[in-house]
């Protein structure tokens, strides 16, 4: 299993605004749009560009990506409007907000394939209570078990003896919720499995409202590692920046997400991972062969090696890799069950303790 979840790894050297690869010509046969954040974010933009990397310069084929001028949908419209017209046969799209911007490129460009990771195309309507779904046949969406990943973490780290954790989300959008809602879940079987007490295990809970780093984010993770915060598992693409300083000044540690964060900082004890790598290679992979799954929606999970920890470069004292294989066989069998349903999850506000054993608050 090691040498399965090892396969996302993979590293890129990349560049604003420039081409990465064979690019002979000025035209690009792969293209990635990247989401909020930068494409060297270390998390869901760089993870999803290392599986564009990866199949490309395997097959020597052009790629590059592109970094929308503004937010909003006609900002990635016309990113993906350029990435077309260089010759873009395959683009992906990390993140939901290029669900509407999808739903009407898709079929603007039916000659092309499109890769949306976290979501579904939907014309954004919300009147009504839900928008209009519609994958195309030349357009594949994706979700991931979160719950799962961030179960794997919060189980692995209480199993690793640590006792006050803390969870620093992003923006409360479904995903980064369901990270954490899984989060809680593994600290509290592990609580059970370890027959600890009711409050034996606590957990900080706050989401900061971005993805981006900024100071009003170190300082919150310096008051809570003073606070005996012993590690914080930082779910938000580039809050991460602010939360590595912070365990470094106070001796704390630090729960890197999406991808294996390990090399960013000594303090990063593991990473709750959605292979994006893997996904967005297997998936180009298809295309490559006349076997792009188009209008479905794929799911990513532990039953597909979707999700997991990258136990190679963890830094455990005591949680094993055979402790890991075991928890992860439980999992793909469904002698564990976690739940996605982020309606119980903790409200956003304000920061909020979670009293560890049976989800108890």
């Amino acid at each position: 299993m090691k040498k399965l979840l090892a396969i996302a790894l993979s590293l890129a050297l990349v560049f604003p605004f420039a081409a990465c690869g064979s690019a002979q010509a000025d035209t690009y046969e792969l293209a990635l749009i990247t989401d909020l954040g930068t494409i060297d974010d270390k998390s869901f933009n760089q993870g999803s560009w290392e599986g564009v990397v990866q199949y490309a310069q395997e097959h020597n084929i052009s790629h590059k990506y592109y970094q929308p001028a503004d937010q909003g949908d006609d900002a990635y419209l016309n990113a993906i409007d350029l990435a077309v017209q260089s010759g873009a046969k395959v683009i992906v799209t990390p993140g939901y907000l290029f669900e509407t911007p999808l739903y009407i490129a898709q079929d603007r460009y039916p000659d092309v394939k499109f890769l949306l990771l976290d979501g579904e195309p939907n014309d954004g309507d919300w009147s009504s209570g839900s928008p209009n779904i519609k994958v195309g046949d030349n357009t594949i969406g994706v979700y991931y078990a979160e719950e799962q990943a961030g179960f794997l973490a919060g189980y692995a780290v209480v199993k690793d003896g640590y006792r006050k954790l803390g969870y620093m989300g992003g923006i409360a959008v479904p995903a980064v919720i369901r990270f954490g809602h899984g989060y809680i879940q593994g600290a509290d079987l592990a609580a059970q499995e370890l027959g600890l007490e009711k409050g034996d295990v606590t957990i900080t809970y706050f989401y900061t409202g971005t993805f981006s780093p900024s100071p009003d984010i170190q300082t919150r993770a310096a008051a809570w590692y003073n606070d005996g915060v012993e590690v914080i598992f930082s779910c938000g693409g580039g809050i991460c920046f602010s939360i590595f300083p912070a365990a470094e000044n106070a001796g704390g540690k630090v729960i890197g997400v999406d991808g294996d964060q390990s090399a960013e900082s000594e303090t990063v004890i593991t990473s709750s991972m959605k292979l994006l790598t893997k996904s967005v290679y297997d998936c180009i992979a298809a295309y490559y062969r006349g076997e792009y799954p188009g209008g479905q929606t794929l799911r990513f999970s532990a039953e597909n090696l979707g999700v997991g920890l990258p136990m190679e470069t963890s830094r455990f004292n005591s949680f094993s890799q055979a402790d890991y294989d075991s928890i992860y066989w439980r999992l793909v069998n469904k002698y564990v069950v976690v739940s996605d349903n982020i309606e119980i999850a903790p409200d956003e506000v304000p920061t909020k303790i979670v009293v560890v054993n049976n989800l108890g608050n």
